[in-house]
């Protein structure tokens, strides 16, 4: 039987920087992914000529972990504009950041979306995490619909701007997200710029991969685990139609809905999320704004046509637009409850302001475990370590967030070196 150091089941974000982490350490690393590359649930895939995430995902480079970890200049991101068309019943309304657009305040203020009453509120709720994020994490907390309630967020400002566009990040439309997790998110879409990398949002585990593999990491694909076993100091790995591998340490990190078959840990609760990727030889709008449907007149929470952001998502002369709708609990084996095409394609219609009917589908992606669900009181920092030898990452032990995958990899890794008596470089 082979014998490591660690092994590392799962080559996601999170097992990617424990796998670089422990490498520079000087350890002998081994990763081994049951997919056929790495990334999880940060994927790209290239289907004519067209650059398809799996599921609609943003990287935002203001996330510390991103910053710290990642060469955000490699990437040659493609950002998002910092603001949200809103579909009314009167008409599309754009709403930008203010500081970032001062020029564009007027025509916010004329949307009807921006009452005193709710602007004001809307300060009361965000300012303290944009002062004191630390405090917000560490103080009392509450579901997001009691948060807003409490600072007397209730006009439209809520009920078509933030709720339709939050339940796309979120995946959650009933407010039941931890009101602190929240306000973190937004605090980061305030001070950074939310983008996609050229190359897709694959990009980025591809790029931890190389500074894995570069640190002396040895990373397997298609190498499916099936059981591992602590045994006498030494933890044994059984590895589908491959030879058994035994390491000093373990680290699970998997996905929300495999950690269980894996650990005597329960299965955390996650959030479904239905991505349409839809081409069109014409663009509905030249913008890359995101869109959201201010009157909830269907199950698309947001669209954007995404080449106009990142113009090598799309082959030349053609237009990529993507919709997000929520996936219903169990969808998976209820066909019936998941959305439908024609409901999809006649809401963009109306959004867009166009005719979607002739767009063509490239793909639809139901991802019924998009995002670890993130309840109240919000928990960042679950511990790493299981047992003597087995540790667990993932941002279903963090945030969920690509911040709380990096970093709980990081957290499990600092684990393994704590427990092997070594200092991290």
């Amino acid at each position: 039987m082979d014998a490591h150091d660690v092994v590392i089941i799962g080559a996601g974000l999170a097992g990617l920087r424990c796998a670089v982490r422990l490498a520079e350490s000087g350890l002998d690393v081994v990763v081994l992914e049951a997919q056929d590359g790495v990334g999880g649930r940060e994927r790209t895939d290239v289907i004519d000529g067209f650059q398809l995430d799996r599921g609609f995902h943003v990287l935002n480079p203001a996330y510390p972990a991103v910053k710290r970890w990642m060469d955000v200049d490699a990437l040659r991101m493609r950002p998002f504009p910092v603001g949200v068309r809103v579909r009314r019943e009167s008409g599309s309304v754009e709403l930008r950041h203010p500081v970032r657009h001062p020029l564009s305040l007027p025509a916010s203020l004329r949307s009807g979306l921006l009452t005193p009453r709710d602007t004001a509120a809307l300060v009361r709720w965000v300012t303290p995490v944009l002062l004191r994020p630390r405090a917000v994490i560490a103080g009392a907390d509450r579901t997001l619909r009691e948060g807003w309630n409490r600072v007397g967020l209730r006009g439209p400002l809520r009920t078509e701007v933030l709720e339709p566009f939050l339940a796309g990040v979120l995946a959650d439309d009933r407010g039941e997200t931890s009101d602190s997790f929240a306000r973190l998110l937004v605090r980061m879409f305030i001070v950074g710029a939310p983008g996609l990398p050229e190359a897709g949002i694959g990009a980025v585990p591809a790029q931890l991969a190389r500074s894995a593999t570069d640190s002396g990491a040895d990373l397997h694909l298609e190498a499916r685990v099936r059981e591992i076993t602590p045994r006498n100091g030494i933890v044994e790995v059984e590895v589908e139609h491959r030879d058994t591998v035994r390491a000093r340490a373990v680290v699970v990190a998997v996905g929300p809905d495999a950690v269980a078959g894996l650990l005597d840990l329960p299965r955390p609760a996650t959030k479904g999320l239905q991505t349409w990727w839809f081409a069109a030889d014409t663009p509905p709008t030249a913008s890359a704004m995101l869109a959201v449907d201010g009157r909830r007149n269907g199950p698309v929470v947001n669209t954007v046509v995404i080449s106009n952001a990142a113009p090598s998502y799309a082959p030349p002369g053609r237009h990529l637009i993507e919709a997000t709708c929520l996936l219903p609990d169990e969808a998976s084996s209820r066909s019936d409850a998941a959305p439908r095409e024609a409901d999809v394609r006649r809401q963009l219609g109306e959004i867009w302001g166009t005719d979607a009917a002739a767009w063509q589908l490239l793909r639809r992606d139901d991802i019924s475990n998009a995002l670890p669900a993130q309840p109240s009181p919000l928990r960042t920092r679950q511990p790493s370590r299981v047992r003597a030898g087995v540790f667990v990452a993932g941002d279903h032990r963090d945030t969920a967030s690509i911040q709380g995958a990096l970093v709980s990899g990081e957290r499990a890794a600092l684990a393994v070196l704590a427990e092997f008596g070594l200092t991290a470089p």
